[in-house]
């Protein structure tokens, strides 16, 4: 009995072990992803996707030079007759009967036909034509080492380009490889060096062919700067000299045609410290490695472009001095019989896009929560599993969302305070009879208002709920923006709400898990969704 025992409680250690081990896992998963989006990419770590590797060379350009090994197909009529494949042996050779060796090693594919003509008259001086043409290269394997991810010996043609192979080998390492100095070896010596940032600014490639046994060797990456801001590419660019000009690094990044000044974040030596200057006298600082530029657009704003939508009579482009305010604007607007002033709506990009951080910034925090969370079971750790597949399938949903940017508007009082800003978007709204019923209800519809109805009156027009009352929470959203909360057990106090048209009733989704800190961060999102975005997602 004791040595059972014994047994138990070794297998449940191990059980344990094992699931600390994969928590440990997770935790390190997500820091390890965070890392690696904080590094920025290097210029040309796209290159490297498959495509070059998918994609064997099966033309030849006339530059190509026959090599041992290569396949050609030689056609001889007139004074004789000859059709056969022949292949390029170890002297350089093809044979052709009646005429003898003919050595095309090293001949160029333009003048292979020339060539062999040449040879084959020299025995058939008339009445003799000759075809020959170059139809496979020869297989060869090259190695391919150095600043790569996956170094080894990869299968070819000769008349493949480096390109091909060093994808092969997965391309180079962003913080480790050179794409400014590849090297061909041929029995220990560099036959040629490659500059793949020529190939990828300009299109330029030197001319090349491989051999069997070639080494492409991928230097060690050399100095590079990183480059942040308004460029078409937030890159780290590598260059070979000690110093480079920022002109220099901005033929790679694309600046946008709004940048008037560079900051130049200086970090080599011991000291700290950053350079401004303008654009034009930007073009000729020298900067070094470890440095970082950041392209800005330091121009003073004059006037603001806002748009008016809605329930108007009014243009719907306005063109306004900078730091006019929405009490300013609003005396500009021509109103008509259906406009409703009351429940002006104001819609701001910068608003907006606080909203999707903060959203994101929730579901990342919920993300990490699933996955670091514990189990003290087996059975828990299953449960744990199949509810944390459910949750992080939500989680995926919710990224999706795109919140709305409203900002509420309290009352009119305030219009003299809030200043607009460039892209505001302003709706007014029409005058309406209806109210409208979202989420959690039996048919979400939009319901005609009755001054007698209260808020539960329009819920059970809509059906009533389909969930429980109990831990559902009632939003109702006004036109400007403005919204309260209820739960919807607190039954006296919604019969005492009123709502007025144009309102919205929201149902939130019970959130029913055996976690309770989960239920209340997922409530707490749907919430975050449902006022920023006014859309009601389940679980």
């Amino acid at each position: 009995m004791r040595i059972l025992n014994v047994a138990k409680w070794l297998a449940a250690m191990w059980l344990v072990s094992c699931f600390f081990h994969a928590q440990a896992n997770a935790s390190q998963a997500l820091v390890t992803s965070v890392k690696t989006k904080a590094k920025p990419e290097v210029y040309g770590q796209w290159l490297f996707n498959g495509e070059f590797a998918n994609q064997s060379f099966n033309g030849f350009n006339p530059a190509y030079q026959i090599t041992l090994g290569d396949n050609i197909r030689v056609q001889v009529w007139g004074g004789t007759s000859f059709d056969a494949m022949l292949t390029v042996d170890k002297q350089g050779n093809i044979f052709i009967p009646q005429v003898g060796p003919v050595n095309v090693s090293g001949v160029k594919n333009s003048e292979l036909n020339q060539v062999v003509l040449g040879k084959v008259k020299q025995v058939f001086q008339k009445n003799v034509h000759v075809y020959a043409t170059l139809e496979s290269a020869q297989p060869v394997k090259v190695y391919v080492t150095g600043g790569v991810n996956q170094p080894g010996l990869y299968a070819g043609l000769s008349s493949d380009s480096i390109l091909y192979f060093l994808d092969k080998a997965q391309g180079i390492q962003t913080q480790a490889g050179s794409y400014l100095d590849v090297r061909q070896i041929r029995q220990g010596q560099v036959i040629q060096s490659y500059n793949l940032y020529d190939f990828l600014a300009n299109g330029a490639m030197v001319p090349h062919q491989v051999q069997d046994g070639d080494t492409l060797f991928v230097a060690p990456r050399n100095n590079f700067v990183a480059v942040e801001g308004l460029v078409g590419q937030a890159v780290a660019v590598e260059f070979a000299k000690q110093t480079a000009s920022v002109a220099d690094i901005s033929q790679f990044v694309t600046p946008s045609p709004k940048v008037t000044h560079v900051r130049i974040y200086r970090n080599s030596g011991q000291e700290q410290y950053v350079d401004y200057f303008d654009i034009a006298s930007a073009q000729t600082q020298l900067v070094y490695s470890g440095d970082k530029l950041v392209f800005v657009s330091d121009q003073k704003q004059r006037s603001i472009s806002v748009r008016v939508e809605g329930e108007h009579e009014s243009a719907q482009e306005y063109i306004l001095p900078h730091g006019s305010t929405l009490a300013g604007l609003v005396t500009q607007i021509e109103l008509n019989n259906l406009s409703d002033i009351s429940g002006i709506q104001l819609f701001r990009k910068s608003i907006q896009a606080r909203q999707k951080e903060m959203l994101k910034t929730s579901l990342q925090s919920l993300e990490s929560s699933v996955l670091t969370a514990r189990s003290s079971t087996q059975e828990a750790a299953a449960l744990r599993a199949k509810e944390a597949e459910l949750i992080l399938q939500w989680v995926e949903r919710a990224k999706n969302i795109e919140p709305r940017g409203q900002v509420i508007l309290t009352n009119s009082a305030t219009f003299d305070d809030i200043y607009l800003e460039q892209g505001d978007l302003i709706r007014i709204p029409s005058r309406s009879s209806l109210i409208l019923v979202h989420g959690e209800v039996v048919f979400p519809s939009a319901i005609t208002i009755e001054k007698e109805s209260n808020l539960i009156d329009y819920i059970n027009s809509a059906g009533g709920y389909t969930q429980s009352q109990d831990s559902t929470y009632v939003i109702v959203m006004h036109k400007n923006g403005q919204f309260e909360k209820y739960l919807a057990e607190d039954t006296d106090v919604l019969e005492d709400v009123k709502v007025v048209g144009g309102d919205e009733i929201f149902v939130l989704p019970k959130v029913d898990t055996k976690y309770l800190q989960f239920g209340k961060d997922i409530t707490q999102v749907i919430y975050q969704i449902a006022v920023s975005a006014a859309v009601v997602l389940g679980v």
